[in-house]
């Protein structure tokens, strides 16, 4: 399996789409473009599942090389365990999905598209890196389409909110860089080699020292409390699909850069900083749901409670268990298909009423049933109803937590158990005053108002169906990412003794 197809394929795809003579040209470059990821991204999981099948314990598979910069033992270095690839299906089906809910963007087609499919170019190689020095390029590279797609498409205070996004990012990223800095030039044999660093001992006092700029750094990107402020802002202000890519899609660089670059190389640093790193959790997870119950925007709703459950990530994460880091990521891949769902369904209820005011919506299941059903089951599957990801993901952060026996540690588990009910308060008056009740709809003409046309419906089609698979057989996702799950925890392991 060549893993650079990954990162050559949406580039060829986005110049396919600059290409293009015309606007029916290019929508359908963009979503063949899309469709053959998703292909690969299936490829890449059969072969990853038959590898692993026939008894290959490998920490990473398709491994390949090439010197990039010689003088500083840049490689570029790519290679996939479970985890990885658990985040590039996920990174598939939302930009399937948000390629086909954009259908209709008629301002600067070429370039919306172009963007689009760019950005998922940087997640990928993002995703498949095992050189921090290309994995940091790939971080950087994606923030340059989020600032564009929010500044040109965006609305409301586009400026302000994409200008935010961006110093706020490229501020983690330096944090980011200088955490990277010390991993390199402490490592013994100066070296960006995530495999080679992994089988070397960092000193204690480094790990100390450097596992805040590398974990806060990341945790910008991953709305870590309370440097989160971005993320209402940013995903306020986007078109739909962008917003889907944030909170889908970027947010998970975050979490996935906590685990597999800080947790995974200074496991005593983890150690050490384990307390803040819960504590700044369980504030999150509180924080969030209780700020969502005082929005009356969809948009910010989805937007707080993203931050809500981002906070379950880095929960999961921050317990240092074995249970806890597989529902971390499982909650990475449930949040990004849910939330991607979600404002998929905003997106096309705002097309209709041209409002995301819930204060100025009622009775909508009537009027679009099937935008409706879609929008029941993004929120059921946001406050964690069995049956959808959300609550397998959940609950296994839940168990995972409470593997860990200090009495502190338990008391954050159950707070965060108890935003459940916070949870399901906001989203149910959400759907209540939304879905039911009498048909209201400020200054436009329910009569006029269409359902979900055949790019929306397969749009939400596609993510419903990640949804309920982890839902009704999380052992799936689990047996994925079980081996991967294992080598972090034994690494943590040896640093507890």
């Amino acid at each position: 399996m060549n893993l650079s197809l990954l990162i050559i394929l949406p580039v060829l795809a986005s110049c396919g789409v600059l290409l293009a003579r015309d606007v029916k040209q290019v929508r359908w470059i963009a979503l063949a473009g899309g469709v053959a990821q998703l292909f690969l991204c299936g490829f890449l999981l059969i072969a990853y599942t038959q590898e692993r099948s026939a008894g290959n314990t490998t920490a990473f598979l398709f491994e390949q090389r090439a010197v990039w910069f010689a003088a500083f033992n840049i490689q570029y270095f790519v290679g996939v365990d479970g985890i990885s690839v658990a985040m590039i299906m996920m990174t598939a089906l939302v930009v399937v999905a948000g390629v086909l809910v954009s259908w209709k963007v008629e301002k600067l087609t070429k370039e919306f598209f172009f963007l689009l499919l760019f950005l998922s170019a940087g997640a990928y190689g993002f995703f498949v890196s095992l050189d921090l020095f290309m994995l940091f390029f790939f971080l950087e590279l994606a923030v340059i389409p989020k600032f564009l797609l929010i500044a040109i498409w965006g609305s409301g205070r586009k400026e302000y909110s994409a200008n935010k996004l961006a110093l706020m990012l490229m501020g983690g990223s330096a944090l980011v860089f200088v955490g990277l800095l010390a991993v390199y030039f402490y490592s013994g044999t100066p070296t960006f080699d995530l495999v080679a660093l992994s089988k070397t001992h960092l000193p204690v006092a480094v790990q100390s020292k450097f596992f805040p700029f590398l974990f806060l750094g990341f945790g910008v990107f991953g709305a870590l409390f309370p440097f989160h402020t971005w993320v209402p802002d940013g995903h306020s202000s986007a078109p739909t699909a962008a917003s889907m890519f944030l909170a889908g899609i970027s947010m998970k660089l975050g979490g996935y850069g906590c685990l597999r670059v800080a947790t995974y190389l200074m496991p005593e640093g983890a150690h050490e900083y384990q307390w803040l790193i819960i504590l700044l959790s369980a504030i999150a997870i509180l924080y969030g749901s209780f700020a969502t119950l005082m929005q009356k925007d969809l948009k910010y709703i989805n937007a707080y409670s993203s931050v809500s459950h981002c906070g379950f990530v880095l929960l999961g994460i921050g317990m240092l268990t074995k249970t806890a880091i597989t529902g971390a990521v499982m909650q990475m891949v449930s949040h990004g298909l849910m939330t991607a769902l979600f404002f998929a369904a905003i997106g096309m209820l705002y097309e209709r009423t041209h409002t995301r005011m819930v204060s100025q919506m009622g009775g909508l299941l009537k009027l679009t049933p099937f935008i409706g059903t879609v929008f029941f089951i993004a929120g059921l599957c946001s406050l964690g109803l069995p049956g959808f990801s959300g609550f397998a993901a959940e609950m296994t952060v839940f168990m995972g937590a409470w593997q860990n026996p200090d009495m502190w540690y338990r008391a954050a588990t159950i707070a965060a158990c108890a935003s459940i009910v916070v949870t399901a308060v906001y989203i149910l008056r959400a759907l209540g005053k939304v879905m039911w009740g009498p048909v209201e709809v400020e200054g436009e003409s329910v009569v006029a108002f269409g359902d979900a046309e055949w790019n929306e419906k397969l749009a939400a089609v596609i993510l419903i169906a990640g949804i309920v698979v982890i839902g009704v057989a999380p052992f799936l996702l689990q047996k994925l990412l079980n081996p991967a799950a294992e080598e972090i925890s034994r690494q943590i392991l040896r640093a507890a003794f």
